[in-house]
């Protein structure tokens, strides 16, 4: 049986009559043009009628047999193509693991562009299956485009997730989070795909459609408020360098202490040392204050600052005696020389202690602050301010840093004939 669509000349009868089939059909496009195509639905007739089926239910169901078949057919064409293209391209990118190849396989592109090749076949036969049912074939066409345009949406969403996937993987990069962006445009790509699908079912033009939507705009305002707030936000924290993932945030609210996990159009994913995960808009941390501790990672050391309260009532001028027992008993304070004329205090001297103590410590950073100052007397005593920075950012031994070196220095008080301040009825 022969197949296709001959487009002939109506004036030209010996071409017309000169393979006669009844399989063909003769269908007037103009007054000088006839296009003869293949009616598959009369060659399904006569099947059935030749296997026993009878005349009327054989002009029931001849068309809407030869579409299902149709369809099996393109079922097997794509297990078919499946088989052989992505088994192909499987093989290929094991034997040469490239970047491109090993992310076009990973995002199903090259999956749902082969979904396209059956649904254009069936679409290109579907006019030989419908010569008499027009309304059945507007519908299966518009079902084959749906399904075209749907599976060529999700072979582009692939290509962005690529994208993604090339972007974070520079180390560069990792530092300018992609993935916001890309949900934008994946938000976009699904809407206007979402528009010229509608299009397609109700029989307008998209442009229609989209000139509609112009009344609609501020329900739409309202239904992507916080996609268009999160994606505004989303441009205000990269292009100003506020948050990244792996920074440590403090939100003043208390809603979140930890780590950015994950930064998306609608949510920054904040993991806190609780191992609690606390989801954040991306707007909150523009338009409220928060604390970024990158700084104080990325820098030499990090702060430690705490005071020692001494009661007041023990504070005094040290004598010679003082001084020579201080110089005998504390090896750090052994060539410890007032000024000339000058007679310290035993806080002072435990002052030029505490800095002579940290200085000779390794895990002191010495080229950042250090500084020991005495603050104003209140009620509770004086307040010795130690201010130095940890060489250790690491959460778990910084405190115990801090602790150790505390530890010893207010057990250092007692040596200066000094006490510490404790409170009691």
């Amino acid at each position: 049986m022969e197949t296709g669509v001959l487009i002939l000349d109506k004036s030209d009868t010996s071409l017309f009559f000169s393979k006669p089939n009844e399989y063909f059909t003769v269908i007037y496009k103009k007054k000088t043009e006839v296009m003869l195509v293949v009616d598959l639905g009369k060659w399904m007739n006569k099947t059935l009628i030749n296997w026993g089926i009878d005349p009327a239910v054989a002009d029931r169901f001849d068309e809407t047999i030869m579409a299902l078949l149709m369809i099996v057919v393109a079922i097997v064409l794509n297990y078919l193509c499946q088989a052989i293209l992505i088994g192909g391209m499987k093989q290929y990118t094991r034997r040469k693991p490239h970047q491109w190849n090993t992310l076009l396989m990973k995002r199903r592109v090259f999956h749902n562009l082969i979904h396209t090749i059956p649904a254009f076949l069936v679409y290109s036969l579907l006019p030989m299956a419908f010569i008499r049912g027009k309304e059945l074939l507007l519908i299966s066409q518009k079902a084959c485009v749906i399904y075209i345009i749907f599976s060529l949406l999700l072979a582009i969403n692939g290509i962005l997730l690529m994208i993604m996937d090339i972007y974070d993987g520079r180390e560069s990069m990792k530092d300018r989070p992609m993935k916001g962006f890309i949900q934008v445009l994946q938000v976009l790509l699904f809407f206007v795909g979402g528009i010229v699908i509608i299009a397609i079912i109700v029989n307008k033009s998209p442009a229609t459609l989209f000139a509609g939507l112009g009344a609609s705009a501020a329900i739409l305002m309202l239904v992507f408020k916080d996609s268009i707030l999160g994606f505004v936000a989303g441009i205000q924290l990269s292009a100003n360098d506020m948050v990244r993932p792996g920074d440590w945030v403090t939100l003043p609210s208390g809603d979140a202490n930890g780590i950015v996990q994950e930064i998306t159009l609608n949510t920054v994913k904040i993991q806190n040392f609780d191992n609690t995960i606390s989801t954040i808009p991306p707007y909150t941390l523009v338009s409220s204050p928060f604390q970024n501790w990158r700084g104080m990672t990325q820098s030499g050391g990090r702060r430690v600052m705490k005071s020692i309260t001494l009661d007041l009532t023990t504070l005094q001028f040290c004598t010679p005696e003082m001084l020579d027992r201080y110089r005998k008993e504390i090896p750090l304070m052994a060539d410890y020389q007032s000024e000339e004329g000058v007679v310290p205090t035993n806080s002072q001297v435990y002052r030029v202690y505490i800095e002579r103590y940290l200085c000779s410590l390794p895990v002191v950073n010495q080229e950042l602050d250090l500084i020991i100052s005495q603050k104003e007397a209140t009620m509770y005593g004086v307040p010795i301010q130690v201010y130095f920075f940890s060489r250790n950012k690491v959460w778990k031994e910084y405190e115990r840093i801090q602790s150790d070196i505390f530890d010893h220095l207010l057990a250092m008080v007692p040596k200066f004939d000094l006490k510490v301040y404790q409170y009691s009825d």
